[in-house]
């Protein structure tokens, strides 16, 4: 895993323009919340949601990444039964500034993923079955690169705060619509003029949220993507792994009718930026530097990757009425 040199000046217009865009998403999701308490108790109600959130942050529970793991039944793996991959992970985790190496747990299971729960002092990654069978070594390493640049910027720590605004905000948009309707025959009644505006704020304020909390997601991809390309000084490897990842999940019939594209999916919707955006922005991430790997400079890590152990292989998931498999 040899470190190539990145455009520096490049390297950080992308990172301020993420670290903007974050804030920038994170700061509308927070004035569309305390929007919502004002207009529900005026401002009582914005004071008890700033002193909510300011006492999230501080304290920020979190669930524990190996009871999250659990959930998805995934096995954890010793470094006697993934010495290479541990290698890999050690690697990363040093040169990420991780005072701990992430915990590595394998799923049975043929979709190709992988996933990072956690925070810098207690984390874990899960990959899949189908994820070691589909990438080869120096793939697998930008794959891991851009999960613990996720833990390394406390990305999970972000998303779930962008998630509790969004789940405030359809409470108080359900509470306000409920008190709307209660007394609505009094409005009827007594001719009390409605203040439209506090309705359509009621009405879409949580699906502004939801849109404010999917671009947060790409956006935070972008920088996992960026932060693993300095990490690996490969943005090459990764992007060969988009590719392979995306052409896994395709789809018979898109495989059938659309080789090498996938069925659009409107950009606002989307948890994550298309695949042809997240590649380009790693190719011109090379710079003039020369970012070929041979083999001999990847000597350590040079076999491919494989399913661990068959103890391990021998689950399978299930699936359930809620669609999740595990």
């Amino acid at each position: 895993m040899n470190q190539t040199s990145i455009d520096p000046s490049l390297w950080k217009k992308h990172t301020w323009q993420n670290r903007f865009q974050s804030l920038l998403l994170i700061s509308l999701m927070g004035a569309f919340l305390a929007l919502l308490g004002w207009l529900l108790w005026g401002i009582y109600g914005l004071i008890i949601l700033l002193i909510s959130g300011g006492l999230f942050i501080l304290i920020s529970p979190t669930a524990s990444p190996a009871l999250v793991m659990r959930l998805y039944r995934a096995k954890a793996l010793t470094y006697q039964q993934a010495p290479t991959h541990y290698a890999i992970l050690q690697a990363l985790a040093q040169r990420a500034k991780l005072s701990k190496v992430p915990t590595l747990y394998y799923l049975p299971t043929h979709i190709v993923n992988a996933f990072a729960v956690g925070r810098k002092n207690q984390s874990a990654i899960a990959v899949t079955e189908g994820l070691l069978n589909t990438l080869n070594t120096r793939e697998f390493i930008g794959v891991m690169a851009h999960e613990i640049s996720h833990i390394q910027h406390n990305d999970i720590w972000v998303m779930g705060l962008a998630d509790l605004f969004s789940r405030l905000s359809t409470f108080l948009s359900l509470t306000g619509l409920l008190l709307l309707l209660v007394n609505l025959p009094l409005v009827l009644v007594s001719a009390v003029s409605i203040n439209w505006f506090a309705i359509l704020v009621l009405i879409f304020a949580p699906s502004l949220i939801s849109l404010a909390q999917l671009g947060l997601s790409r956006v935070r991809e972008y920088d996992a993507d960026l932060n693993a390309s300095r990490l690996t000084g490969d943005p090459e490897g990764l992007a060969i792994a988009l590719v392979k990842i995306e052409r896994a999940g395709a789809s018979w019939m898109e495989r059938i009718f659309l080789p090498g594209r996938r069925i659009p999916e409107p950009s606002l919707l989307r948890t994550h930026p298309s695949t042809e955006e997240r590649v380009q922005r790693l190719i011109k991430l090379k710079g003039s530097g020369d970012f070929h790997h041979s083999r001999k400079q990847m000597h350590w890590v040079s076999e491919d990757i494989h399913p661990f152990s068959q103890k391990a292989s021998a689950y399978r998931p299930r699936w359930r009425i809620s669609g999740l498999w595990h």
